[in-house]
């Protein structure tokens, strides 16, 4: 399990006092790209390829509240990679510092080409490191399927 530590600034609190719903998402994203990092998936070395991450869902589940000044631990597990590498899942969750679980989210995101601004595979060499990232126990082969189960479909303003 990959983890990183922040603390609660004042920017991150909103009306009610506790950890915005912004902050979690920022925290998070903040944790996935030094995950990404930390295994060589650097803004640098994905530009060599011209591909970058792009999320579909993140879906937050809150259990107890985190306030200003405390000290806050999130987490990052891998639920699910596809063949291709093109499709990952990724696992979050939020702890006190009394190792109390505060929140839990799944996401969805695959790699999308730059230029072409479509979906593609990922280069054989960040697949075999994908390999060593620390999987979930409900860790699953994504297919594209899976991208699609909860049916949400665009609709068009008329």
């Amino acid at each position: 399990m990959y983890k990183k530590q922040f603390e609660i600034r004042w920017s991150d609190v909103d009306a009610n006092r506790h950890l915005a719903n912004s902050a979690y998402v920022n925290f998070m994203s903040h944790t996935r790209v030094a995950f990404f990092e930390d295994h060589g998936f650097s803004l640098s070395n994905l530009a060599k390829y011209d591909i970058s991450p792009v999320i579909f869902y993140e879906h937050i589940y809150y259990f107890k509240e985190a306030f200003l000044g405390t000290p806050i631990t999130v987490s990052l597990e891998i639920m699910g990679l596809s063949d291709d590498g093109m499709f990952f899942q990724i696992e979050h969750n939020f702890y006190n510092h009394k190792g109390e679980n505060l929140a839990n989210c799944e996401i969805l995101g695959a790699w999308i080409n730059l230029k072409t601004r479509s979906l593609t595979p990922l280069p054989e060499n960040f697949k075999q490191e994908m390999d060593t990232f620390p999987k979930s126990k409900n860790f699953k082969v994504l297919t594209k399927e899976d991208t699609r189960k909860f049916g949400k479909k665009p609709v068009n303003l008329s």
